[in-house]
């Protein structure tokens, strides 16, 4: 098996790191949302996974069944986190799948 040629290598992972950074800065700005409990919930989360911005219909809020409106909105959260981890992931597996062209055993 040919030895990989360093300075290739050192090149193409710097040029992996770079878009790396770039995907992430750019996920950011992309943002997904998820609702709960028949729409009554909605949270966008940024694919940076920072939380946007949490909305509550009015109809939602019932002071005799608090428990309700606190599981709508976890489910809310955790399934809009979800869909930000899964947009993560499609926008930098792609380069992260490109380690395995660089010729290094094991990787």
């Amino acid at each position: 098996m040919p030895q990989p040629n360093m300075q290739q290598l050192l090149a193409q992972a710097q040029k992996m790191q770079q878009e790396m950074l770039a995907a992430q800065e750019a996920l950011k700005d992309e943002v997904v949302e998820a609702s709960a409990g028949g729409g009554m919930v909605t949270v966008r989360v940024a694919g940076d996974l920072s939380v946007k911005s949490i909305v509550i219909d009015p109809e939602a809020v019932d002071p005799e069944d608090v428990e309700m409106l606190q599981d709508t909105v976890l489910a809310a959260v955790n399934e809009a986190l979800r869909s930000a981890q899964d947009l993560a992931s499609a926008r930098l597996g792609g380069i992260a799948g490109g380690l395995g062209s660089l010729g290094l055993p094991g990787v």
